[in-house]
């Protein structure tokens, strides 16, 4: 995944997040790096009895979930949320109108073909990989941002140097692998806990704190 941190502007905005999400075209890159071959994650636990794409969330996770009513959108609960599908052209005008609408109502405008914040400042940041076969994905994917007026950087470095900003979290956006297990246990708290969010070294790249996460983690273990 591309995970993008929540520590710092702008991917602080759930808006922006969504709005990266319709930007990454799938299909394009799918096309034209992977010859079709790839099938995109719409779960954590894709393609296992865990998956929550395709099934509503049972009466006991919603006894769960009651305390957070908002913490889940209604597509989720339902089992109906899906990744976004573009028209496989690498310029998709509907997903891109979608992202500049959400980018619109948090602040960001297109100013002669830049995307600026209330203050004139662009939109541009750094996704870090290390991998010559992650930078070919992180380009590809900065080309469909560039027709949103996002300017994303693409910064190769070495493992050493990648693991090192990693463990301290000091990334915008980052290539990343997260490894999933049928059983999942106390992995999952370093993973997505609030506690792990601040705690450098842990798996929580994104920075979730989210209390029915907590919540649901307390179950779990």
């Amino acid at each position: 995944a591309f995970a993008m941190t929540t520590r710092r502007a702008p991917f602080d905005d759930v808006r922006v997040r969504e709005a990266m999400n319709l930007l990454f075209d799938f299909e394009w890159i799918n096309a034209q790096l992977y010859f079709g071959l790839r099938r995109r994650t719409d779960s954590y636990f894709t393609a296992s009895d865990l998956a929550s794409a395709g099934r509503p969330a049972s009466d006991h996770e919603r006894a769960l979930l009651a305390p957070f009513p908002d913490a889940v959108t209604p597509d989720n609960m339902a089992g109906t949320a899906t990744q976004p599908v573009s028209d496989g052209s690498g310029r998709d005008r509907a997903n891109i109108r979608a992202a500049l609408r959400l980018l619109s109502a948090a602040g960001w405008r297109l100013d002669g073909g830049t995307l600026r914040n209330a203050a004139g400042a662009p939109f541009t940041f750094e996704i870090l990989v290390y991998t010559r076969d992650d930078e070919r994905l992180a380009l590809a994917y900065a080309r469909t941002l560039r027709l949103a007026g996002i300017e994303a950087r693409v910064r190769l470095v070495d493992s050493s140097l990648y693991y090192d900003r990693m463990l301290t979290f000091d990334f915008d956006m980052a290539r990343v692998y997260w490894s999933a297990s049928l059983s999942p246990g106390n992995e999952q708290t370093n993973r997505w806990s609030a506690v792990a969010a601040d705690t450098e070294g842990t798996l929580n790249y994104p920075g979730v704190r989210e209390p029915a996460v907590d919540a649901l983690l307390g179950h779990l273990l």
